[in-house]
């Protein structure tokens, strides 16, 4: 975690000290003091401040270096910020928590310049999974590569390249728009896509000369592949699921907190989601505070909204306090 990170997120609460709290008055050593810096506390009566004082989790004191420096003890940690701006953590207003922890897992394609280069990080990355594992990637873009690839359909790359590296991986790459996708020969044969396959209303799958799917796919008939990995996921034993919503969590704390954003408003999470937040919470396993809308079936709400109500559970890092409905 950079030191920048790392003081947003210690200064996430700053707005709960109280301004008359003075070092005098407190009858306890410290356990980290932030010295030397440019504070902005978000407190009209006392916008900023030199130093801050940390024990545990809790801001206990603000006031000049000198003052702060006093609470030191034998294992008191002083970070000198040398006056660099320390400001209060971030707070996402709208976001899909655990989506962007799988997001971050996958293939960033985004920097690639060419399709070979594509098909080099999928190799490497075939190796770092069993076969069968399905390998995912976004951010792909046909106009940004320096040459068009070889044997290209519309502009598109065939499969043919893709699946000789992946013979025993499904694989599927999203193009950077959302737009259209590219699955390997692994991944057609799991959806059941061949040459009779027909283009789905409001999508298309595109073909070469002699009508056979040459992996890119358009719109809706993403789906195709998309449902197959879906069926995969459902498949899933309890334990491989929660070990993959573990990673998914600990991917999207950590692109958060790289960022300085300590508060997520997560905009849309099953009654199952927030039963696993909650177990996170609970553990100490949830750095980053989460307001959570839930999102599910009228049905699923009669039956189990009022248990859901949560403020502050988990050492004051889950609060569930609204629902997402779409019209």
């Amino acid at each position: 975690m950079s030191g920048l990170a790392r003081c947003l997120l210690l200064c996430s609460l700053l707005f709960l000290v109280p301004t008359n709290l003075f070092p005098a008055e407190l009858n306890q050593q410290v356990s980290l003091l932030l010295v030397n810096g440019n504070l902005v506390t978000m407190d009209a009566e006392q916008p900023r401040a030199e130093a801050i004082a940390i024990d545990g989790d809790q801001i206990v004191a603000l006031g000049t270096t000198a003052e702060i420096r006093a609470l030191a003890g034998p294992k008191t940690t002083v970070m000198d910020l040398q006056g660099r701006l320390t400001i209060p953590g971030f707070i996402e207003g709208h976001g899909h928590f655990l989506s962007l922890g799988r997001l971050k897992l996958q293939l960033d394609l985004t920097k690639a310049q060419s399709w070979q280069e594509i098909v080099q990080q999928v190799e490497a990355e075939t190796k770092r999974h069993k076969p069968g594992t399905w390998i995912l990637g976004r951010g792909w873009h046909q106009e940004k590569w320096r040459k068009p690839p070889e044997h290209a359909v519309g502009g598109y790359p065939r499969h043919e390249s893709l699946s000789q590296v992946s013979p025993d991986h499904p694989i599927l790459l999203v193009h950077a728009s959302g737009h259209a996708s590219i699955a390997n020969a692994k991944a057609m044969e799991l959806a059941g896509v061949s040459a009779d396959t027909p283009d789905p209303v409001g999508g298309k799958v595109l073909r070469d000369d002699k009508g056979q799917p040459i992996g890119v796919f358009r719109e809706t008939a993403q789906d195709l592949i998309h449902r197959a990995h879906h069926q995969a996921t459902d498949s899933q034993s309890p334990t491989e699921h929660e070990a993959q919503q573990r990673t998914a969590l600990k991917s999207a704390a950590q692109e958060c907190i790289a960022k300085g954003i300590t508060s997520f408003h997560d905009a849309g999470s099953s009654f199952a989601d927030v039963d696993f937040f909650k177990e996170q919470a609970q553990a100490g396993q949830l750095p980053v505070r989460l307001w959570v809308m839930l999102r599910a079936s009228n049905t699923e709400y009669r039956k189990n909204l009022a248990d859901y109500r949560l403020v502050d559970a988990g050492n004051s890092f889950l609060t569930v306090r609204a629902i997402k409905c779409m019209a």
